[in-house]
């Protein structure tokens, strides 16, 4: 597997600042600062209970924070307009945990859904792009018709993905993508999450408890602690913190091991 490739610093796709997220008295984040440039693949670890998912959900509205602004594309999620609000959607694609997909609808439905809700596209030119977003993701023709039940779990995770790219985003959220595959199962689905994001030049958010996709794919990390992000460096500038947590993530057992596979 390759190293991540250097890239140039540009703008800002998410701006987060000063977010406050809370469930009644349970203070989840205070006064998070976090930015995304574009092109950058970033990934966000944490402890169990620092809000990596209510970070998530934040960013892309299905949680509105207590306080503090979250901006994509420079325009800010709390004052955005109807339309602004189907642009940045229209911009953004989602892999969730579990994949999210339509248990009734074939695998050729479930990646062309997003192109039937969001355009006015013929029925055959959406197939061919549905077709298109399958095979890019390494799934072959013989899956169209597979219902998700049907389907291997790191099969599951490449349709939810296909339908992620389904309208050409420029940023892509994944939530523990390789949670629950094989290492060689995990292995093909980094490199196939950094050729992407090399060839499509896509900005993308990651989710991960995976030692070996952040070494292997990420630019960056984010590190979510004490209610905030404590650091966003490269895993070898981590591998240098004196925050407890990150020593013992990166140092411990664990990531020595990942980093010896690096």
């Amino acid at each position: 597997m390759t190293a991540p490739k250097e890239k140039p610093i540009r703008e800002n796709v998410i701006e987060v600042r000063g977010l406050l997220s809370q469930f009644g008295d349970r203070v989840i984040h205070h006064d998070l600062d976090l930015d995304v440039q574009r092109g950058e693949v970033l990934g966000v670890v944490g402890g169990s209970g620092t809000g990596k998912t209510v970070l998530l959900n934040s960013i892309i509205g299905l949680k509105q924070p207590e306080g503090g602004s979250v901006k994509l594309f420079g325009v800010d999620r709390e004052t955005m307009t109807k339309d602004e609000a189907a642009e940045v959607e229209r911009r953004t694609g989602v892999l969730f945990q579990q994949g999210a997909l339509f248990s009734a609808l074939t695998v050729l439905d479930n990646v062309a859904s997003p192109l039937v809700e969001h355009t006015t596209l013929p029925a055959n030119t959406i197939r061919e792009l549905a077709e298109m977003k399958i095979a890019m993701v390494g799934l072959k023709p013989e899956s169209h018709y597979l219902k998700p039940a049907e389907l291997s779990g790191g099969m599951r995770k490449r349709v939810g993905l296909a339908r992620a790219l389904a309208l050409d985003p420029e940023l892509i959220f994944l939530d523990e993508p390789t949670a629950g595959l094989d290492p060689i199962g995990a292995a093909a689905f980094d490199q196939l999450i950094r050729d992407l994001s090399d060839d499509l030049d896509l900005t993308v958010f990651m989710i991960t408890h995976d030692l070996d996709s952040l070494y292997a794919i990420c630019d960056k990390v984010a590190v979510l602690a004490d209610k905030h992000v404590v650091a966003k460096a490269t895993v070898q500038e981590l591998e240098r913190s004196d925050h407890p947590w990150i020593k013992e993530y990166f140092l411990g057992p664990r990531g020595r091991a990942a980093h010896k596979a690096a």
